[in-house]
């Protein structure tokens, strides 16, 4: 293998990853305040198909993104509602959202497109292009740092550049900031929080308004920058495999983000080995090579690399004592 075969295949991981470390991001942001939230493979799904819609009915990429960040943020203040206010089991209000977004967005397609659920394909203007950054071109035969930031580091739609600064900024947000030091406070220990004065409704619905803005970015990903229109059920798992990916991280975003790769990376060698003969083995099966990574998912979840301890109050209502 060469090096240029190694960025390119690492340049699919990140492209694969970029959905993955969103919704991460947003669980993760969203449970260290003690919210459950199953709910991001609906946002996810809602997001995508909302941002595919608003694209094209407009011709633009940037409604698209807006439509998509506010189906999102809506979801997750359904959620809230029903789990911030009134006190309702948090995994079956996800689960409800996953249902909602997998039977409404083949509805509203039907409705709005008559193209059996899904939307046109979308003209190049109505999706986010490739940004080429500066020397991409110049410096593609410099040895070794070309290919990297030739292949590697440009050539990405804006959503992947945001989703790898959206991990540095949540680990920011978490442990630099105040607000941070109270949301994961109130993860832990919401009495505590609510002894000082401060109100872990109001925490708790800023962190899942958070992880919906997060979950937005991705289903617009999905939709309008990686692909070139909706498709049913084209999140395919990606939610739960973010969740997996959050789990095996450890609630802790740098941890989280190389779960992320590595999931992103089993995808992406899938892919490659497609039709392709290996040694002692043959030709690998399409349907092994489809199903590997959420076999990757099932053996992760299962325990196989170290016990991972959730917060405290992950999915306990808080109720006020009076």
């Amino acid at each position: 293998m060469t090096w240029l075969d190694l960025m390119l295949i690492l340049d699919s991981t990140l492209r694969v990853a970029t959905p993955l470390i969103l919704c991460a991001m947003a669980g993760l942001v969203s449970e260290r305040a003690g919210v459950i939230d199953i709910g991001l493979e609906g946002k996810l799904l809602a997001s995508a198909f909302a941002a595919a819609a608003a694209a094209a009915l407009t011709g633009s990429a940037w409604v698209g993104l807006l439509a998509a960040l506010g189906i999102s943020v809506f979801l997750s203040l359904v959620h809230g509602f029903a789990c911030i206010t009134h006190k309702g089991e948090q995994i079956i209000s996800g689960i409800a959202i996953n249902i909602l977004a997998s039977g409404l967005t083949v509805v509203a397609g039907v409705a709005l497109f008559r193209q059996g659920g899904q939307t046109p394909s979308l003209p190049r203007e109505a999706r986010f292009p490739s940004i080429k950054l500066p020397g991409s071109e110049s410096l593609a035969d410099v040895p070794w740092f070309g290919p990297f930031w030739r292949e590697l580091v440009s050539g990405h739609t804006l959503p992947v550049y945001l989703a790898v600064l959206a991990v540095p900024f949540v680990w920011w947000l978490l442990w630099r900031t105040r607000f941070g030091l109270r949301l994961r406070a109130v993860g832990e220990m919401p009495v505590a929080v609510d002894s000082a004065g401060i109100s872990v409704t109001w925490l708790r619905y800023r962190a899942v308004i958070i992880a919906g803005l997060l979950c937005g970015i991705a289903g617009a990903f999905l939709s309008i920058a990686h692909g070139a229109g909706f498709v049913r059920e084209m999140s395919a798992g990606k939610g739960y495999i973010a969740l997996a990916a959050m789990i095996f991280g450890k609630w802790r975003p740098w941890s989280v983000f190389f779960a992320c790769l590595l999931f992103g990376f089993l995808e992406a060698g899938a892919a490659r080995i497609q039709g392709v003969a290996l040694p002692l083995v043959g030709e690998v099966p399409i349907e092994v090579v489809l199903v590997l990574p959420y076999v990757a998912t099932v053996i992760l979840l299962a325990g196989f690399f170290g016990k991972a301890m959730p917060p405290r109050a992950l999915g306990v209502p808080y109720r006020k004592e009076r």
